[in-house]
């Protein structure tokens, strides 16, 4: 079982802290050796304007405003204990959060994190017919096509945490983002690139952000070839 749960907009900090709690849960129920049918939870959210910081992020370089400014625009920052360097959250930017209990997929982080960029570039061709890509080397879905000045361009931003086999922190896809959010900051710390959204690569004036959510989940479901289950039936097993 899988439990699906969308929070709506919901602060950073305390959706950080609710995510580190169900993570807690899988791995002390895994530490005890307590068994379970729970596969983990995924979480849909959508965040207040927050700059968060990987482990291997050096705000001192890769921060490009002060404090000051970051209160004149309305937006927070966090150093977090996920892993990648920093990356901005925002209205507008779908954010999904797996905590999964890899025991039941399968146990190879750098599979996950391929896994998770294909649910990004099934979503993309399926939904929309655009080819999102990776980077070689570098983890998130870019575009190449029609590079200006040689720049690919973002289009999602992953970094997660994971410790005895349990996941958490996700991707983070920029549907209707205020893309000028960017601009106070070096993108997960690369220098040769550009941050786009689906609203700008579709030129369109809005994208339906409902409709977005429901095609990601099905593109998550597909890839990881799991079921949902509402978060309001939850069982304590």
């Amino acid at each position: 079982m899988l439990f699906f749960e969308d929070l709506g907009k919901k602060e950073y900090e305390e959706t950080w802290k609710y995510q580190k709690k169900l993570f807690d849960e899988i791995i002390q129920k895994k530490v005890n050796n307590i068994s379970s049918q729970k596969a983990g939870y995924f979480l849909f959210v959508e965040h207040p304007h927050v700059y968060t910081i990987g482990k291997n992020g050096k705000r001192d370089k890769h921060l490009l405003v002060s404090s000051d400014f970051l209160e004149k625009i309305d937006a927070t920052c966090y150093q977090t204990d996920r892993g990648g360097d920093i990356t901005y959250h925002g209205p507008g930017q779908l954010i999904g959060y797996p905590i999964l209990n890899m025991d039941y997929f399968f146990t190879d982080i750098h599979k996950y994190l391929r896994l998770l960029e294909e649910v990004i570039i099934h979503f993309l061709w399926k939904n929309y017919g655009i080819k999102g890509e990776r980077k070689k080397g570098k983890t998130g879905v870019w575009f190449h096509n029609h590079v200006k000045n040689g720049k690919s361009r973002k289009i999602c931003a992953i970094g997660i945490r994971m410790s005895r086999w349990v996941t958490m922190h996700g991707f983070a896809l920029n549907v209707n983002t205020d893309l000028r959010y960017f601009d106070y900051i070096i993108p997960c710390g690369i220098y040769d690139q550009e941050v786009t959204s689906l609203k700008k690569e579709l030129k369109k004036n809005d994208i339906s952000f409902q409709e977005v959510k429901l095609m990601v989940k099905k593109s998550f479901q597909e890839i990881f070839d799991v079921e949902f289950i509402p978060m309001s039936k939850k069982l304590d097993q």
